[in-house]
């Protein structure tokens, strides 16, 4: 079962979760309905966490058990807090490195391209979206792939893109390779839009 994201979804939770560039919230910056414009409550502790799990889980395309299961692992580290090793799972999982590195749109679309066998990691091909890569692991697209349609103009979609610090992209070759983990700055620049803190609290209860 995969998870389905419209923008109903990032117009009710306030943030743009599906990654698309045309997001519906930009043009609606209110929750949908007829009343979404003047409809206003006040939203209780609990609220407030469900709110913010929900927009990350859907942020990374995760169901709920997933999702909780990065949450049980990140308890569990005992090297970095518990806020920086959930967002270093999400950020380290191989769907989430290829839109990173530019070669989908979105986190929805490098799942697809990674189910369909598009995407390599070193010489093998990996199908498996959650499959988390490690440092100086490379990512690079399968040759015969080039000619579909998914990859139509990507050579001048990279040419505009700019990788995160801990990704270097190599748009010659069509190939990422990841050369460190993400950064203490680098997780907190993630965190915008929603309280981490208020995400680990509410699989703390």
């Amino acid at each position: 079962m995969r998870v389905v994201t419209t923008c109903k979804t990032c117009r009710r939770l306030g943030i743009s979760v599906c990654g698309r560039e045309k997001c519906a919230l930009k043009r609606k910056p209110y929750p949908p309905g007829i009343h979404g414009k003047s409809f206003r409550r006040g939203v209780s502790e609990y609220g407030a966490q469900l709110r913010d799990k929900q927009r990350l889980r859907l942020m990374y395309g995760l169901r709920e058990r997933q999702f909780r299961n990065v949450a049980t692992r990140a308890f569990e580290q005992k090297s970095i807090s518990v806020p920086d090793a959930m967002l270093r799972s999400l950020e380290m999982r191989l769907d989430n490195v290829v839109y990173r590195l530019g070669f989908a749109p979105t986190r929805a679309a490098a799942r697809q391209l990674i189910n369909h066998g598009h995407i390599f990691v070193h010489s093998c091909r990996v199908n498996i979206p959650s499959y988390t890569v490690n440092v100086g692991d490379e990512i690079h697209i399968r040759p015969q792939s080039f000619a579909k349609g998914s990859f139509a103009n990507l050579d001048v979609t990279l040419k505009k893109h700019i990788a995160p610090s801990w990704l270097a992209l190599d748009i010659r070759q069509t190939a990422g390779k990841v050369i460190s983990y993400p950064s203490a700055e680098t997780l907190n620049e993630l965190s915008r839009g929603f309280s981490i803190s208020a995400v680990i609290e509410y699989y703390s209860r």
